[in-house]
């Protein structure tokens, strides 16, 4: 039982290994996040952060423990790991292009029966750029605008976990300082968030952990504060 005052865990991985064809890019991770917590994934381009969330989401072939709320979903198939509860936004923006930005919203929800905590409303209230464009063809907006679009229909499917790999590459500083804002409203109203960035400045700052990767392995693991205070994992592991 855990003691009064403790973020519950919600996702809990040891000794996960993944691979690429023969390729093995993960060595034995471990990592854990908390329910309402932002936990920051750093470490440079190749390190094993992408792979570790297409690990989860079941997209690459993998061995070990991964506990979702004490339950083993290693194994389990994409769709199956979504419905319990985990949004994945990927670095690529998979929206649809030829639909509408409003289309792209809809197609995120999991049921049209049942409300989740989020609607299209909410939507737009977060990012009024998206309700300027609801009628527009997602494929002709800015990559701020599709990254913003990608993020909410995302939580259109209402997850308790939001897994988001480099939400803010390639956009402008005004639009980064956007997403920082809308992930700490996802952490308000009590979504957990795996931030895999790069821009050590806004995973710090929004961040309740920090874990930095190197070769497929976790090489730290502490707080913003902690990190801060150490040089030589920044100099190692993060810094170009």
């Amino acid at each position: 039982m855990p003691s009064v005052g403790v973020p519950m865990s919600l996702l809990k991985i040891d000794n996960l290994h993944a691979y690429y064809g023969k390729s093995h890019v993960l060595h034995g991770v471990h990592l854990e996040v908390k329910a309402g917590e932002i936990t920051a994934l750093l470490g440079r381009n190749g390190s094993g952060r992408s792979t570790t969330a297409k690990a989860i989401m079941g997209l690459v072939d993998a061995q070990g423990s991964m506990l979702w709320r004490d339950q083993q979903i290693l194994g389990k198939k994409t769709y199956e790991i979504a419905h319990l509860g985990i949004g994945y936004v990927p670095e690529s923006r998979d929206i649809f292009p030829t639909l509408t930005v409003e289309q792209n919203l809809y197609l995120g929800q999991k049921s049209t029966r049942k409300a989740g905590r989020w609607s299209l409303e909410d939507m737009y209230q977060m990012f009024p750029r998206l309700k300027e464009r609801q009628h527009m063809l997602a494929g002709v907006m800015s990559g701020g605008e599709q990254q913003m679009l990608t993020l909410c229909r995302t939580l259109m499917g209402d997850p308790d976990l939001i897994i988001i790999d480099e939400p803010t590459e390639g956009l402008a500083p005004k639009i980064v300082e956007l997403v920082a804002q809308y992930l700490k409203e996802l952490k308000r109203r009590g979504i957990s968030v795996l931030l895999i960035e790069q821009k050590l400045t806004i995973a710090m700052d929004i961040s309740d952990h920090c874990m930095v990767m190197g070769h497929g392995s976790i090489v730290f693991n502490g707080t913003p504060t902690e990190l801060r205070g150490d040089s030589y994992i920044r100099k190692e592991w993060l810094e170009v």
